[in-house]
């Protein structure tokens, strides 16, 4: 059954990482069956409640699922596999539109921001016990919040988006709750969500956010948070509609107890504007990271909510790193207050290639969807074939299977770096690979 690897262990937590380190080494291969329970017990000379306690403690962690008589398996995409892991090697000599990298030529010199701070920390040094997060920093992220509807609560600052939403289902998430998230959505918080013993719920997208039906039936049927992307959803580019956000608000006022987290994706580098879910629910977080405007090197996200949430977080995040580098908070202060990137302008370059390569699709008969930001997402009939042949042709593009969970395949193309003179080429290289009337933007869940 499980060919040349043999579980060890005499203890649930021996038992568990024998058969998680087998995951991660590809020694047990996703979807492969495990012994039952009894018959591991048997073998191990353990009683079968440790090695249902190892089940268990796997099953938590995403590793492993159980589905009735049939027993349990290695789950398809285990949280040990990132999703990142699911991608083409790029030869010599091909095009990468696969990556999900903003331009570098839209982002700031870091340089001059950083050596200010620096100063800065040289004559005011930030030491234990002093404040987690720069008061300038509060300052302008709060009235820029203010402007845009965020409701009022504490902030804190986190190592970038992720590491907030992390933060945030600790918080308040037990191991077997589930988590509803977009379909397609970000392959890494796909892969967060079972790494912390969750269950993923799809709810489907398409060009005006998440679909309001689709979350009623998982909030009804017991989804105990929401994580919504506000505006330039990877990998579609969805962006919340004024329209959108109020019927989302309703379905959310039914259900006052959902745990929501928004994350503004687009933010400096959308022009589009926000239409906040935050505050409709007792628990709620809203999160900005500077990574797609200023680099993604730069691990900085800030973090509102309600004040229980914050405390939490907060809390927590002192018994870890402690704060997030205040030369890194002072760099970014500086990057906002000189203005060194030009949103609209940004934003407009993005538009202008992501329209181009969309209208381009559009003429050959490939439907594309790409409201915001730096993506475009195409629904295909065959993902493995599309790549491949795409590959041939010179352009490598990312899997969808990056980003499904029940939605239908497709790929992902990042226009960041296309230039006028590739639109046509890369059009025709999509309409040669997937052919014509590809599927509609939709979750089938």
């Amino acid at each position: 059954m499980l060919g040349e690897y043999l579980i060890t262990g005499r203890g649930a937590a021996e038992i568990s990482a024998s058969v998680e380190r087998a995951v991660g080494s590809g020694e047990l291969e996703p979807g492969q069956a495990l012994p039952p329970m009894r018959e591991l017990a048997e073998r191990l000379g353990v009683n079968p409640n440790t090695v249902a306690a190892a089940y268990r403690t796997l099953r938590e962690r995403g590793v492993i699922e159980t589905a009735g008589r049939r027993g349990s398996r290695v789950r398809a995409q285990p949280a040990t596999t990132g999703r990142d892991f699911i991608q083409v090697d790029v030869p010599e000599g091909v095009r990468d539109v696969s990556d999900g990298n903003p331009d570098p030529a839209l982002l700031p010199p870091l340089g001059p921001a950083f050596a200010a701070a620096a100063e800065q920390g040289d004559r005011e040094p930030v030491l234990y016990g002093s404040s987690p997060v720069e008061p300038d920093l509060l300052r302008q992220a709060r009235a820029e919040l203010d402007a845009d509807g965020v409701p009022d609560g504490p902030l804190a600052v986190t190592s970038g988006a992720l590491d907030a939403m992390e933060r945030v289902l600790a918080a308040h998430l037990r191991p077997g709750d589930a988590v509803a998230v977009e379909d397609p959505s970000w392959g890494s918080l796909l892969d967060l969500v079972p790494a912390l013993g969750l269950r993923t719920v799809a709810v489907g997208v398409d060009d005006e956010g998440p679909l309001p039906d689709d979350i009623r039936r998982v909030l009804a049927a017991g989804a105990r948070a929401l994580v919504v992307t506000d505006r330039a959803q990877n990998p579609t580019g969805a962006a919340l509609s004024a329209p959108r956000a109020r019927a989302l608000r309703a379905v959310l006022r039914d259900h006052p107890d959902t745990l929501l987290i928004e994350d503004d994706h687009g933010h400096r580098i959308v022009d589009l504007p926000l239409h906040p879910l935050a505050g409709t629910t007792h628990h709620w977080a809203f999160v900005r990271s500077a990574a797609k405007a200023y680099g993604p090197d730069l691990r900085l996200a800030v973090l509102t909510g309600d004040s229980v949430t914050l405390d939490r977080v907060r809390g927590r995040q002192r018994l870890g790193p402690g704060w997030v580098s205040r030369v890194t908070q002072r760099a970014v202060v500086r990057l906002w207050t000189d203005g060194s990137v030009d949103t609209p302008a940004v934003a407009a370059a993005y538009g202008r290639r992501r329209e181009a390569l969309i209208g381009a699709l559009t003429d050959r008969g490939i439907a594309a969807y790409g409201r915001s930001g730096m993506n475009v997402w195409i629904p295909v009939p065959d993902e493995t074939g599309a790549v491949a042949r795409l590959l041939q042709a010179g352009w490598a593009v990312a899997p969808g299977a990056r980003f499904r969970l029940g939605t239908p395949p497709g790929v992902r193309i990042t226009v960041s770096t296309l230039g006028e003179e590739d639109i046509g080429p890369l059009a025709e290289a999509v309409a040669s690979a997937v052919g014509p009337g590809a599927g509609r933007l939709r979750s089938h869940v």
